[in-house]
């Protein structure tokens, strides 16, 4: 077997993940009234948040292999945000608590504020069954 070499940095992963955040908030909030997508939006972000938070670790290593201690701290309090806000976004949504979703939302919104969305986005959603994967993932 060959190795698997993974072609993306960690930045751009982030980059692209965030995107896909804005992205979904922006459909979330557009929505009428909770649904099933609704759930299956707010378990995405909270996938991608969690996806976020494993990248920081993978990011400092190297600068820390190299001595940079403070920059990979200051990197860590940057980001330390995103595992605590999945953490928080995902008891709200086991307690289907959509007020609470709403308000987290907007301080995602906040965090995210800087992101530029392109003009077309990927045509099926990413976030179809996101619920069930998050489930899966529990146990």
């Amino acid at each position: 077997m060959s190795r698997i070499i993974k072609t993306e940095s960690n930045l751009r992963d982030r980059n692209r993940l965030s995107r896909w955040i804005v992205f979904a908030i922006r459909t979330l909030m557009m929505q009428p009234e909770a649904s099933d997508e609704s759930k299956d939006l707010v378990a995405f972000i909270i996938i991608c948040l969690q996806e976020i938070d494993h990248s920081i670790e993978a990011s400092v290593v190297a600068w820390e292999k190299r001595g940079y201690w403070v920059k990979a701290d200051r990197f860590r309090m940057q980001w330390q945000w995103a595992g605590k806000s999945a953490t928080e976004l995902q008891s709200s949504l086991e307690e289907e608590d959509w007020g609470k979703i709403v308000i987290q939302m907007v301080q995602l919104g906040q965090r995210f504020s800087t992101v530029k969305l392109p003009n077309r986005m990927k045509e099926s959603p990413p976030w179809e069954n996101a619920y069930q994967r998050l489930n899966m993932g529990k146990n």
